[in-house]
C-alpha cells in the first residue's frame, strides 16, 4: 500500500503538530471554532483540573481510597471529545474524565462514583475513577488495560453492518498499545474496514517505564502503517490541533468507513495515580519545565487572551466558583450513604442462581447474628431485595 507522508511543524498554539498518512489530511491552521465553543472547553478544563487537585487531596487525607489525575493531558479527551457527535460512542482508559465532563457528568456523578455511594450508578462496583454512563454513551472503564480496543472494533462493526452514523472512539496510552489486544483490535478495524477512531495518548510514561523503555520505532503512529490505517500524530496540548484533528478523522472514517489511528503527544504532569511517585524515576526539573513550558491550560488560555476572549478577572471567577462546586460535591458524597448490601448480588444474572441465592441467605443470617459489629446504617436499605 503506498503511502504519501507530509510533515508539517507546529510553531504556536493554533497549528498542528501533524504526521499525515495517506488520505488523512487536515489544516495546520487555526480551525474557526466560534468563541463560544473555545470558551466551553477551556472552562471544562479547568473545572478537570480543579476537581483533580481537590479530589487527588482527599484521596491523601484518606476520604476516597485511590485517584488518578489528568493533569498535563487536560486538552487530549476534552477537546477530541468536543469534536465527535453526541451518540457517537466512547470507550475509554482510565484518564479519559474531560470525555466524561464534556457530555455533561456531573462534578457530583465522579464524587459519587469515587466514594462508591448509593447514588453512583454503577452501585458501588467500580474502584475509583471507573466512570460509566451509558446515558451519555461512554462505556465502564476497566481496570484491565487495553480490553477496550478490541471491543471498540466489534462495536464499530456492529455500527457498520446496521447502517448507523456514528463511529466509536477509542482511548488508551501508549503503554496500552504494548498490549497484544492493541494488535489484535487494529487488525480486526483494518480489515473489517470499522468506523472507529482509535486515539492515543502519547503522555511519555506507561506507569514508571518511559516510552524510550518501551518501544523501538518512531512511537504509535507508525503502527498504524503497518495495518494500513490512516494515521495522523498531533501535539495533544494544542486543544485547536486536537479538536480539528478528531473532527476530521471522524469525517474520513463514516465516509469512508474505515478506522483512523490519532496519536497525541503529551505529557503526564502528575503521577500515575495515588499509588505512585513519579519523582522516584523522573526529575522533578522535567516535570517543571512541562509545566511551564507547553501545558495545555496555559496555552488555551493565551490564544483566548490573544483574541481578547478572556481575562484575568474571568480566570479567577472559573477557578474560585468550580473549587466552590467541588468542594461542595465532595462533602455532600461523602455523606451520602452506601449501597444496599444486596447489590452484592443483583445484576449478575437475569435471574439469581441457587448459589447466589444460598450466598445472599448467608450473609443476611451472619448479619442478623452479629450486626452489632457492623455501622449497618451508612448502607441504603432495598425493600425490594428477595432475601427480605
Amino acid at each position: 500500500m503506498a503511502m504519501n507522508i507530509e510533515i508539517l511543524i507546529a510553531v504556536d498554539a493554533g497549528q498542528c503538530t501533524c504526521l499525515l498518512i495517506a488520505d488523512l489530511c487536515v489544516l495546520c491552521t487555526s480551525p474557526q471554532l466560534p468563541k463560544e465553543q473555545v470558551i466551553r472547553m477551556y472552562e471544562c478544563m479547568v473545572r478537570l483540573n480543579v476537581m483533580d487537585q481537590v479530589f487527588y487531596d482527599a484521596q491523601r487525607q484518606g476520604r476516597i481510597s485511590f485517584y488518578m489525575t489528568s493533569s498535563g493531558e487536560e486538552a487530549t479527551a476534552t477537546c477530541s471529545a468536543a469534536a465527535l457527535d453526541a451518540e457517537d460512542v466512547i470507550m475509554c482508559q482510565y484518564r479519559e474524565a474531560g470525555a466524561f465532563m464534556w457530555r455533561g457528568f456531573s462534578i457530583g456523578q465522579f464524587a459519587d462514583q469515587c466514594f462508591s455511594n448509593a447514588k453512583d450508578k454503577g452501585k458501588g462496583r467500580q474502584m475509583p475513577v471507573h466512570y460509566g454512563s451509558a446515558a451519555l454513551h461512554i462505556q465502564t472503564v476497566s481496570s484491565p488495560l487495553t480490553t477496550q480496543v478490541p471491543q471498540a472494533s466489534g462495536a464499530a462493526y456492529a455500527f457498520k453492518i446496521n447502517n448507523k452514523q456514528n463511529v466509536v472512539c477509542c482511548y488508551f496510552g501508549e503503554g496500552a498499545a504494548s498490549e497484544g489486544d492493541f494488535h489484535a483490535g487494529l487488525n480486526f478495524a483494518a480489515t473489517l474496514n470499522c468506523p472507529v477512531l482509535f486515539f492515543c495518548r502519547n503522555n511519555g510514561y506507561a506507569i514508571s517505564t518511559p516510552s524510550s523503555e518501551q518501544y523501538k520505532g518512531d512511537g504509535i503512529a507508525s503502527r498504524g502503517a503497518g495495518y494500513g490505517m490512516r494515521t495522523i500524530r498531533i501535539d495533544g496540548n494544542d486543544f485547536l490541533a486536537v479538536f480539528e484533528a478528531t473532527r476530521e478523522a471522524r469525517r474520513l472514517s463514516l465516509e469512508h468507513s474505515v478506522p483512523v489511528l490519532i496519536e497525541a503527544m503529551t505529557y503526564r504532569g502528575g503521577h500515575h495515580s495515588t499509588s505512585d511517585d513519579s519523582t522516584r524515576y523522573r526529575s522533578q526539573e522535567e516535570i517543571r519545565y512541562w509545566q511551564e513550558n507547553n501545558n495545555p491550560l496555559v496555552r488555551t488560555r493565551m490564544f483566548m487572551e490573544g483574541q481578547q476572549w478572556w481575562d484575568a478577572t474571568q480566570e479567577v471567577k472559573l477557578q474560585q466558583d468550580a473549587r466552590q462546586v467541588v468542594l461542595a460535591e465532595l462533602s455532600r458524597a461523602e455523606h451520602e450513604k452506601k449501597p444496599a448490601i444486596d447489590h452484592l448480588f443483583t445484576d449478575v444474572y437475569d435471574k439469581m442462581p441457587r448459589n447466589l441465592q444460598e450466598q445472599q441467605a448467608e450473609l443476611h443470617a451472619h448479619l442478623a447474628k452479629h450486626g452489632q459489629h457492623y455501622d449497618l446504617g451508612a448502607f441504603e436499605t432495598d425493600e425490594a431485595s428477595p432475601a427480605k
